[in-house]
């Protein structure tokens, strides 16, 4: 279930309709002449101008005006595209009392829709985290402990099921009246879904501005590029402590889903997959660039978690072999570093290739735990994680 970020101006538009109310936000491609949509807008009005592209932390980054009058949209508009940005949202700006400001979010999680709130919403949200709640919400036996009134959350609750959302933040939110006001809205959809949402399609989809890749990055692009197999690597936190070698999609956004919801996905070094029976040197190659972004981060604790679920036509001895080549070329680091390395796989030849690796981590002198499809693929998340809070 990969989650995608859809565009801020479709998530509203779902929500308006949701709540019966008409959403005046005006979405604008910047790669195209915005002199017409610019010359739409009422001189009267004063709005609200910012990027529509997945930017975590766009007010905190000058990437959101507000109060702007029609005339200074233009040089918004142009400020961003600049900035190497490709989607802009522009709507009617909404005077209110900042202590009125209120957030919520609900996640898909295992447990069912888990939902977060609190009484004071806005920018610094995450540093007044000790005053968000949190509550699996369960529609037999509700128990709001939100702010919110029960038929807001009831039908916000429906949207995400109706819509597959896997994650929607509203932050701010106001309530006016009895119903809501959405000044900002983030959402994640299963992109496998789009058949079945009528809400939402793959052109609503955004991808963050594109960025400079590491050469890690690059050499693993190229990996996949000259091969059958499939090769994908983006680092997300250069200092981060949990790093993954996750054979599968599927199983890649299992785990890195459970490292998020065990709390630590501020830790995740970096995300990515290799499927498509990759080959021994294919294998070590793209678990060499792995390994160097793992070295190169400053986390005092590392954990290299190594996963997929049951391959149907992958070699799991054949791919571990090459996973094992690449980790004896930086053995000495790994083991300075006190690398702690977690290992859940299953498929074809697995009895041979699980023994084989768990041999090789105890010869290399790497604390190591081995196991076999026996073991839940989430556990392995959480068993990796329990080295960063000292429960082991």
């Amino acid at each position: 279930m990969p989650r995608k970020k859809i565009s801020e101006f479709r998530a509203k538009t779902i929500l308006a309709t949701a709540f019966g109310q008409k959403y005046d936000g005006v979405e604008v491609d910047l790669r195209q002449p915005t002199t017409k949509t610019v010359d739409e807008l009422a001189t009267g009005q004063t709005y609200t101008v910012k990027v529509d592209q997945a930017e975590k932390g766009r007010f905190k980054k000058g990437l959101v005006k507000l109060n702007r009058k029609s005339f200074e949209v233009t040089a918004d508009l142009a400020e961003l595209s600049k900035l190497g940005f490709d989607y802009a949202l522009i709507e009617p700006y909404i005077f209110h009392d900042a202590s009125a400001e209120r957030y919520l979010a609900a996640e898909l999680v295992r447990g069912g829709l888990r939902i977060s709130s609190a009484a004071a919403g806005g920018v610094d949200i995450e540093s007044n985290s000790a005053g968000v709640e949190q509550f699996v919400y369960d529609a037999k036996q509700v128990v709001n402990k939100t702010q919110v009134p029960e038929p807001i959350l009831q039908k916000l609750v429906a949207v995400c099921e109706t819509n597959n959302f896997s994650f929607l933040e509203i932050n701010p939110l106001l309530i006016r009246d009895g119903a809501p006001v959405i000044l900002d809205a983030a959402v994640e959809v299963d992109d496998e879904a789009e058949f079945f949402s009528a809400g939402w399609t793959g052109a609503d989809i955004r991808r963050p501005r594109a960025r400079q890749l590491s050469v890690q990055e690059k050499s693993a692009l190229e990996l996949n590029d000259k091969s059958q197999a499939s090769f994908m690597l983006e680092s997300l936190n250069a200092n981060g402590a949990v790093f993954l070698l996750l054979s599968g999609g599927g199983a890649s956004v299992t785990v890195a889903d459970e490292v998020s919801n065990l709390g630590y996905g501020a830790e995740l070094g970096n995300y990515g997959e290799y499927s498509g029976n990759s080959n021994e040197q294919e294998t070590e190659l793209y678990t060499k660039q792995l390994l160097e972004l793992l070295l190169a981060s400053n986390a005092p604790h590392k954990i290299l978690i190594i996963a997929g679920a049951t391959a149907n036509f992958t070699d799991v001895h054949a791919t571990f072999k090459g996973v094992i080549g690449a980790i004896s070329a930086h053995q000495k680091q790994l083991a300075d570093q006190a690398v702690a390395v977690y290992v859940r796989r299953g498929g074809p030849h697995e009895k041979e290739g699980l023994n084989m690796m768990s041999s090789y981590l105890d010869q290399a002198g790497l604390r190591h735990e081995v196991y076999g499809p026996e073991l839940p693929l989430t556990d392995i998340a959480a068993k990796a994680v329990s080295v960063l809070t000292g429960k082991v």
